[in-house]
């Protein structure tokens, strides 16, 4: 039986990926200190990786495929194949930042002004890069952790990942420049994505992934509704398309179905019940597909 090699990552991002997971309708169980977990889908073989060296495995044929970020496929500078995006995090789900930043005071303005200077970053291939791109020459050291803390003493400047920038900002730092925006990716190594097996089988879960989070912002809708007040009701529901409409047992009422961004139920709901809508029923989606 061919089986998927399928690397999970492991850290910040893992209680929200199992989670997916399970909306999209796949067990997955971790043990206490096992780094690999069961799924209960006997083609998949799940291992845990920590997003940094994901796409380093997944180019080299370990992994299948994997979920990682997009600023670690671009740190590595791993040949992969980025399936889908999928805007998701261990909180939020916007996209994320790694800047450039130094002390509020600091003379540097731009890149040109990183010349000669120390930087400390855990993205040491990424910052090196954008010198290069720049054409500037600095020192760029790898950071253990807590780099917010390091200038002015033991950095000039540093490259770090943000969503607010409310942590620099706490440490008086300010943003200089973007380096990279970044998300969630779910990648495939190469000869896997040449595979037809594994490449259906990737695209897949890709496809039920991607319809969970499509799912987080709506919900569905469910009312009755009588003939006469038909045409007024739907002029107040929105939906993907159009509303389900269904005739029920009794003449002259009709059902009516129709899936809408969660914000505006709220509004909506008391202008369905004046329109002449009754048993207005509100539902959780686990996925959308399109």
């Amino acid at each position: 039986m061919a089986i998927l090699r399928l690397g999970l990552p492991k850290g910040s991002l893992e209680e929200t990926t199992i989670a997916m997971f399970r909306k999209a309708g796949y067990k997955i169980t971790v043990q206490s200190r096992s780094y690999y977990p069961s799924i209960d889908d006997a083609e998949i073989e799940c291992i845990m990786i920590r997003a940094q060296e994901m796409a380093r495995y997944v180019e080299e044929g370990i992994l299948d495929a994997g979920l990682t970020g997009h600023d670690w496929v671009v740190e590595t500078g791993a040949d992969v194949v980025e399936v889908a995006e999928l805007v998701y995090g261990k909180v939020g789900r916007k996209p994320l930042r790694w800047v450039l930043a130094v002390p509020e005071d600091s003379p540097i303005r731009g890149p040109a002004d990183l010349a000669g200077k120390r930087i400390a970053t855990e993205a040491v291939g990424m910052t090196r890069q954008y010198l290069d791109k720049h054409g500037v020459t600095a020192s760029v050291e790898f950071s253990w952790g807590a780099t917010e803390v390091k200038p002015p003493r033991l950095a000039d400047a540093i490259v770090e990942i943000t969503e607010t920038g409310s942590s620099l900002k706490a440490n008086n730092l300010r943003i200089v420049d973007t380096l990279c925006e970044t998300t969630t990716r779910f990648i495939a190594n190469r000869d896997a994505w040449s595979d037809a097996w594994k490449k259906a089988k990737i695209e897949r879960l890709a496809l039920l992934l991607q319809s969970v989070l499509r799912a987080e912002t709506k919900v569905g809708l469910m009312l009755n509704v009588q003939q006469d007040n038909l045409e007024k009701v739907l002029s107040i529901m929105p939906a993907l398309h159009r509303p389900t409409v269904s005739p029920l047992a009794e003449t002259g009422w009709f059902a009516l179905i129709t899936v809408v961004d969660e914000m505006v139920v709220r509004e909506i709901v008391p202008e369905l019940q004046a329109a002449g809508a009754e048993g207005i029923v509100e539902f959780p989606l686990n996925k959308v597909v399109p």
